[in-house]
């Protein structure tokens, strides 16, 4: 069985502890982290625009962001392997966020990944937009987990009322 984890800083402990919890012991388990584009581009981008009045190439923010982003994914990686306690695979991805762990999950068994909207009550709003595309694109079964304590049923919208 392959499992793979989405990893996001916040959640990832939850997903880290449904693998130990709902994966057999020989799966084969992927602890993936993607970073999207956005903020180096945009410092990239900003840069750019001074038009030279930066001070140069080594000067751009954007290459810095890179370097602080691949650091701080290496660790998370780290801390998230040492939490699982048990062989891993640890995958860094670069891109649009929901279509890398889509395209990460093609070969998987199992997708694990945690809730990242609001999670003050139950219901669609827990999802946040990338989370949302991953779990209506997965093409694996899908394992979505509370970040912490699900909120209590009295969260539940109550239902619709019918239209005379």
């Amino acid at each position: 069985m392959r499992v793979i984890a989405w990893l996001v800083e916040g959640t990832w402990p939850a997903c880290v502890d449904a693998v130990r919890t709902h994966a057999p012991e020989d799966s084969e388990v992927v602890l993936l982290h993607v970073s999207g584009p956005d903020v180096p581009g945009l410092a990239h981008g900003a840069f750019a625009g001074l038009l030279g009045r930066g001070g140069g190439p080594a000067r751009d923010p954007g290459t810095r962001l890179e370097d602080l982003g691949s650091t701080s994914a290496a660790q998370l990686l780290d801390a998230a392997a040492e939490r699982l306690g048990r062989p891993c695979e640890r995958l860094e991805r670069a891109g649009r966020v929901e279509r890398e762990v889509v395209a990460a999950a093609g070969d998987a068994d199992l997708l694990v990944l945690a809730r990242d909207g609001d999670r003050a009550r139950l219901g669609p709003h827990s999802l946040g937009p990338a989370v949302r595309f991953a779990v209506d694109h997965a093409p694996c079964p899908v394992l979505l987990v509370w970040p912490e304590a699900a909120p209590g049923i009295a969260t539940l919208p109550p239902p619709p009322t019918p239209h005379h």
